[in-house]
């Protein structure tokens, strides 16, 4: 199942998605609470204002000698409620609605449409062109009871409560979404580096591999959260690395079982009188010993460790090489020629196991090329050497099928069981190179040995006498 069809699954990207979400909505509802909260304050300071007012114009309200009611506000108030202002109005009416006295002299009360209450009530009537909201006090006196009520027009209302009311969440916004942007900048930061250490193990697991299995994921700062899976892995490499050692050390030891049978057998055929009986059995017993020979050698490559500091003369490997070779090569009727400059190369690995990888490729080649042909190896400066032959050369399609163990491209050719080139592939990665196959444009196959170069120590010879190249046949 593809990530796409499930939904993203990076954790990262979750978190930050959800904090996304988050400050997107608190972006929203932070300023809207706000504006909220500003707009109750303002209508509570409003109402406590009109509160107010109205008391302030109770105190001046006072019963007459003649039992008529006196109103002497002053100037200050009077200024409050002027007409000219046309912004806070007062009317003062009796238990019958009749008004007594207003800021505009009308005889009209500023809520006709709210009767009178005992209590205080805080009050909003619609007008054509305006919005009247204030307040209605009742005041007694000698059981004589008058509503002094006032008002102030919302469409005059103070410039800058407006201004502050209506330009609140634009500014607010203008603050907080740079905050939170910010913030959301530092929470991404944070987690990925949270996650730093997860993506380094990510990183370390990419490098297990069947020949990898010693591996194991660092819990150095890694989450609490995702050390458990981290230990569980590392035990599962355990169990891993534990079978593996199990099966490479059972195949050690068939071949190495094998190798006294194979003694004896080849000793009973040297009794044997009859030649053409003995021959062939001679054949098969040499196949034979070469599968178990190199069982035992993939067993003990697959056990070597590179070592740090190993290092080779790849010129002088490949020449030892070819000189063992040769009376192999002369018995099949074939030739070996090593090219190339003369000059010592070294690289890294260790002289005994490169010599196997040589060895290894140049039988692969002898088998395959052509009686009366030649084998030809060139080693080069930058520590590359390449191994052709003049033989019908490999198929695109099993290219990549070559170096699998116990693959063979012909089924009925003798000589080997399909071990010589993963043999040759594991030592190229234990010392960090490559072997890779190309068909050469005259006909044949070519092995390309790319190995690590290694500086020259001193006092080590960078050159040597003699041809460019030497042919043994």
């Amino acid at each position: 199942m593809s990530a796409s069809s499930t939904g993203p699954r990076s954790i990262v990207r979750r978190i930050l998605w959800v904090h996304v979400v988050a400050f997107g909505l608190v972006a929203i509802l932070v300023p809207l609470s706000f504006y909220l909260l500003l707009v109750a304050e303002t209508t509570k300071l409003h109402r406590d204002a009109m509160r107010q007012q109205a008391d302030a114009i109770a105190e001046h309200l006072v019963p007459g000698d003649d039992g008529r009611w006196r109103l002497d506000l002053p100037e200050a108030l009077q200024d409050i409620f002027s007409k000219a202002v046309d912004r806070y109005a007062y009317a003062i009416v009796d238990a019958d609605g009749r008004v007594l006295f207003s800021s505009d002299g009308s005889d009209q009360s500023l809520f006709p449409e709210v009767p009178p209450a005992p209590a205080p009530a805080l009050l909003q009537v619609q007008r054509a062109f305006s919005t009247l909201s204030g307040a209605r006090v009742p005041k007694t006196h000698d059981d004589r009871t008058v509503f002094i009520e006032v008002a102030e027009n919302l469409s005059h209302r103070d410039v800058l409560i407006d201004d502050i009311v209506s330009n609140f969440i634009p500014r607010v916004a203008w603050i907080t979404v740079p905050i939170l942007l910010l913030l959301l900048g530092i929470e991404a930061h944070v987690v990925r580096r949270v996650f730093r250490p997860v993506e380094a193990a990510s990183r370390r697991a990419r490098e297990i591999s069947p020949r990898r299995t010693d591996i194991r994921l660092s819990l150095d700062q890694i989450p609490n959260e995702v050390a458990p899976l981290v230990v569980a892995v590392n035990e599962a490499l355990d169990r891993l690395e534990q079978g593996f050692r199990v099966q490479r050390e059972f195949t050690a030891d068939a071949a190495h079982e094998l190798r006294t049978p194979i003694t004896i057998l080849r000793t009973r055929i040297d009794t044997l009188a009859d030649a053409g009986v003995a021959e062939p059995l001679r054949r098969d017993l040499a196949v034979m010993t070469r599968v178990v020979t190199q069982l035992l050698e993939m067993a003990e490559v697959e056990n070597m460790a590179p070592g740090d500091d190993a290092r080779a003369d790849l010129r002088a490997v490949a020449a030892e090489v070819i000189a063992f070779l040769v009376p192999l090569a002369i018995a099949e009727g074939r030739s070996i020629a090593l090219a190339g400059d003369e000059a010592p190369v070294w690289v890294a690995g260790r002289a005994e196991v490169l010599s196997r990888a040589f060895r290894n490729l140049i039988e692969n080649a002898i088998r395959h090329t052509p009686p009366g042909t030649v084998v030809e190896v060139v080693v080069e400066p930058a520590g590359v050497a390449h191994v052709c032959d003049e033989g019908p050369g490999i198929d695109e399609a099993e290219r990549d099928l070559l170096f699998r163990r116990f693959w063979r491209g012909d089924r009925k050719r003798s000589g080997g069981a399909g071990l010589g080139l993963s043999i040759v592939q594991r030592i190229m990665e234990l010392y960090g190179g490559a072997v890779t196959v190309a068909n050469r444009p005259t006909g044949g196959a070519c092995f390309t040995l790319r190995f690590r170069p290694v500086a020259v120590r001193p006092g080590e010879d960078d050159g040597t006498d003699g041809a460019d190249g030497r042919h043994a046949s």
